[in-house]
């Protein structure tokens, strides 16, 4: 039975309980009503339950047909997460649809992360809702994270109904190239971490939660790989399959060209509609944002914008990044009600309010703050807002930074005929993750580059990461003049390794002096890299090296826009490891995520006449 019943009497009450941001005059007095589990049909005669918020007055749902706004999502549609922003939307115009994807919740099926059949699902969704009598027959949708890989499932089969997407902090255009695996590299914090969190909360056995109390993630990233049946997955035999299944697939192969798991394959049969790509430079869905803006922008005729701010993922609103503040213009205000309700009328009907960019491309520049520390003890990084007509923003130029072997890097190539350095990397002791574009219960954001206890990994007396014997530093003199990096970051590597597989990692840091809030100055990092040496330069299909033969590798760093002020050094870390980031290459060459033993190896970087290792910015120098 069709179950109505009053969110709310009025938007008074609305303002009263969810206070940001304020509603407008003209909706006051409305209410909003919602429908239930109401039950779309999928493909394969599966229920997918969904809830349907309308505008109403005294109780009756508006007259009319209305333009609709889907979101589907793993997470629960009746949790806290999204009551403020479909009260929001319903009462200020819209219909709201909250979707439990399939096995989740109130949905039927058995739910796989990434299932290749949430793009059918999509599509009948969409469908479903357009027919209704109170649709008009426009649907957008919405969301951050898994909502936003849903909006690009549905787009990827093109319902006729689908008129816009604002996709946020979930532009997976391939999860082999990051995301889930990047340079060969497994992504081990990010999707072991998504497993332990989200299988007690899905349960309602108190055994399972109990027995995720007890087990917790910190302690179980050293004892990777995992083998079947004897990690705490096993109690969730679903979520092991998937994690076991993405770790050992490192060729990209079929698996990898599923729909639910890449979209540069289907660039090409996605539907042409306005899309708003929303990321952060700390969010793990970075790349994937920028080149689905790109490559869609090229291809088709509707409108398409790209905004990125300094943020984590899911971090929108703030103005912080791990340790470090930009500015109190960092966020978005209303973000998640006004800011979306706002581009989904400008994609209606061009309406522009004053969060909608003049320019397709809006980015965040971080880094013209003055290096106090603030209130809460993080840097004032600061930053500002700058609008572009396409990305890369054509006036960075890109600039060759060598590495020499004193330690510096500079803008003069080598000349010297033997040049390089040594490291040994020790796959039991490896360099901890300190921020970055991480997602997940290892920190992301920007951070002062230094161990310290509540870092995974990190051991006393916690120093900084430049003190390793396996971290190799390159840095710029004081910079004389401010200078700005906005675009791709690409480093090139000539390397041999003792080993017949090993892994290389770069990491670029803005290097703070020091002052009276920093004492010991302040590394910053910016972004960073990874690449396996059996899958160099994009390999797809494991090739192990030669041990003692050089090998030329281009790791491709996330862009960046920061400005490196005067003062200020330009530094490059390389080094093997990332830990728990990405999983450690055991450099014995056996099958990854099933090897049982480690072996060191000694790592060569090259920087000589003919063997030039460097890393190329996009700069633009302030004067």
């Amino acid at each position: 039975m069709t179950r109505y019943f009053e969110i709310l009497t009025s938007l008074a009450l609305v303002a009263t309980l969810y206070a940001p941001p304020p509603l407008s005059a003209q909706t006051l007095g409305r209410d909003v009503v919602v429908e239930r589990d109401v039950m779309v049909t999928a493909r394969d005669g599966i229920q997918l339950a969904t809830d349907i918020y309308r505008p109403a007055v005294n109780g009756a749902p508006l007259a009319g047909r209305l333009p609709l706004v889907l979101q589907r999502t793993p997470y629960g549609k009746e949790t806290e997460r999204f009551n403020e922003a479909t009260l929001y939307l319903a009462s200020h115009g819209f219909v709201v649809a909250v979707q439990d994807m399939r096995g989740r919740y109130d949905s039927g099926g058995g739910f796989i992360k990434y299932d290749p059949l949430d793009a059918p699902d999509g599509y009948e969704t969409v469908e479903h809702l357009a027919r209704l009598p109170y649709v008009d027959g426009r649907v957008l949708m919405w969301g951050t994270s898994y909502a936003a890989h849903s909006q690009a499932d549905a787009a990827k089969l093109a319902p006729p109904s689908l008129t816009g997407l604002v996709i946020n902090m979930g532009g997976m255009s391939n999860a082999w190239d990051h995301a889930v695996r990047q340079g060969g590299a497994f992504e081990l914090g990010r999707e072991l971490t998504w497993a332990f969190r989200q299988i007690p909360i899905e349960s309602t056995d108190p055994v399972v939660q109990a027995h995720f109390e007890r087990e917790t993630i910190d302690d179980w990233y050293a004892a990777w790989p995992f083998r079947e049946g004897l990690s705490p997955l096993s109690i969730a035999p679903n979520f092991e399959k998937y994690i076991l299944d993405e770790a050992r697939h490192a060729d990209y192969d079929d698996f990898w060209k599923e729909m639910g798991i890449n979209w540069e394959e289907y660039y090409d049969q996605t539907g042409d509609v306005p899309m708003v790509h929303i990321g952060g430079w700390y969010d793990i869905f970075l790349r994937g944002t920028i080149q689905n803006y790109v490559e869609l922008s090229a291809r088709q005729s509707t409108p398409k914008w790209m905004i990125i701010g300094p943020w984590t993922h899911s971090g929108n609103a703030r103005t912080y990044a791990g340790d470090v503040d930009f500015g109190p213009n960092a966020g978005i205000a209303g973000f998640g009600t006004a800011y979306q309700a706002d581009w989904f009328r400008h994609i209606l009907d061009g309406t522009r309010a004053t969060g909608i960019p003049e320019k397709p491309v809006r980015i965040f520049v971080m880094g013209t703050g003055d290096g106090s520390k603030n209130a809460e003890g993080r840097l004032m990084h600061g930053g500002y807002w700058t609008e572009a007509d396409a990305w890369p923003l054509p006036d960075a130029t890109p600039t060759a930074y060598y590495l020499r072997a004193d330690g510096s890097l500079v803008q003069e190539a080598p000349v010297e005929r033997t040049s390089s350095t040594t490291f040994t990397y020790d796959p039991t002791h490896p360099v901890p993750t300190l921020g970055g574009n991480v997602s997940a219960r290892v920190k992301d954001g920007a951070f002062d580059q230094r161990e310290r206890p509540d870092f995974v990994g990190s051991r006393a007396p916690y120093l900084p990461l430049r003190s390793r014997d396996d971290v190799v530093v390159f840095q710029t003199e004081p910079l004389a003049e401010t200078t700005e990096v906005i675009g791709p970051v690409t480093v090139t590597l000539v390397v041999s390794s003792t080993a017949v597989d090993t892994d290389f990692t770069a990491k670029l840091v803005d290097v703070y002096p020091p002052s009276a809030d920093f004492p010991s100055g302040y590394d910053m990092n910016i972004t960073d890299g990874v690449v396996r040496m059996s899958y160099r330069n994009g390999r797809p299909t494991r090739d192990l090296i030669v041990p003692g033969e050089v090998y030329e590798v281009t790791l491709e760093l996330f862009p960046t826009a920061n400005v490196f002020k005067a003062g200020h050094r330009i530094r490059l870390d390389v080094s093997s490891s990332n830990f728990p980031r990405w999983d450690v290459n055991p450099n014995t060459g056996e099958p990854l995520a099933s090897s049982r033993r480690t072996v060191p190896a000694d790592n060569t970087v090259f920087h000589e006449a003919g063997r030039q290792s460097k890393i190329v910015l996009p700069v633009r120098v302030v004067r």
